[in-house]
């Protein structure tokens, strides 16, 4: 036990030792080192620095339509949730195993959460864009981290170099799309729960300004100034509500975007200025990035989806 324990250390102190001098390696070869030291490193370890494009790049167009590096992208990431889930329930068992097991363990967590949130009673009817939304996101994020994405590619005759690949969560038109369809779905889930008058209703409550006329052909002065009065503040909170509902889509597109795209610069400019090692805590932590922005994001279409299905019913007017 002793001669094990012993051999473990020496072990990790090695691992210890072979990263540290990596680090000190990396820093060393890397602009901010051999500025100060003057130690140049091998060509073929030289990092470019990095060249940041905010819009996509075509790679080939097909009539009048472009198909960009992040269009190619998301259609991997379709192809790869489309596979994995294909080898999962090709020959299902009553005792999963393998993928099966896998798929059904990922597939329990998301619907269990979705439960959570949205009680049984609407958990079906959530459950498909939620976790196609989170799986899709997730997928997207966890793709890019791979080492063919940005780095395979042509150089164009000014010398700009064409990933064929670029993260798809750090395309504005894709998480616009995404953030779109969540918008659309929360909209028809509440309309679909409610009916359509119902649904309305809940933006503009005219309650109070039916009641306030009633009150003013009838001759009650006092609450039928009260109920027009707050009858049209009513109107003007609809309008504000209806407004919100509209923001989300800006908020949705643009949360997504700016987090992805920040994450993929900073792990740019890390691998540039200290090559190596450093750059792997950068991938723990968009790792960790790529869960959070794609719960974020199933998750808040959950909860406007269920906040559209909940009855909106009319305050008691305690006036009357």
């Amino acid at each position: 036990m002793k001669s094990g324990c012993g051999c473990s250390t020496k072990i990790f102190a090695l691992v210890a030792i072979v990263l540290l001098a990596l680090v000190v390696f990396g820093f060393l070869i890397g602009p901010i080192g051999s500025s100060i030291t003057h130690i140049k490193g091998p060509g073929f370890l030289a990092v470019t620095s990095p060249q940041v494009e905010l819009p996509s790049e075509g790679i080939f167009h097909v009539s009048a339509f472009t198909v960009t590096n992040t269009l190619i992208a998301s259609w991997l990431t379709i192809i790869v949730l489309a596979v994995l889930f294909y080898f999962s329930t090709r020959k299902m068992k009553l005792i999963p195993g393998g993928l099966q097991n896998f798929a059904e363990f990922i597939i329990e967590i998301m619907l269990n959460f979705v439960k959570g949130v949205a009680g049984e009673k609407h958990a079906r009817t959530l459950f498909p864009i939620v976790a196609t939304i989170f799986l899709y996101v997730l997928t997207n994020a966890w793709l890019a981290l791979l080492p063919f994405f940005g780095t395979i590619g042509i150089t164009e005759h000014s010398g700009t170099f064409l990933p064929f690949l670029r993260a798809a969560n750090t395309d504005i038109m894709l998480t616009s799309s995404i953030a779109l369809v969540s918008f659309l779905m929360i909209e028809y889930w509440g309309v679909r729960s409610l009916g359509s008058l119902r649904y309305l209703n809940s933006f503009f409550n005219v309650g109070q300004l039916r009641d306030g006329f009633k009150s003013l052909f009838k001759g009650k002065i006092k609450p039928a100034f009260s109920g027009i009065f707050f009858g049209f503040i009513n109107l003007f909170i609809g309008g504000l509500e209806i407004l919100s509902h509209f923001i989300r889509i800006i908020s949705f597109t643009f949360r997504l975007f700016g987090n992805m795209t920040a994450g993929e610069i900073l792990l740019l400019v890390v691998t540039f200025l200290v090559p190596f090692v450093i750059s792997i805590g950068v991938y723990g932590l968009e790792l960790l990035v790529g869960v959070l922005q794609a719960l974020i994001f199933a998750g808040l279409t959950l909860v406007f989806g269920v906040i559209a299905m909940a009855p909106h019913e009319e305050e008691p007017q305690h006036a009357n």
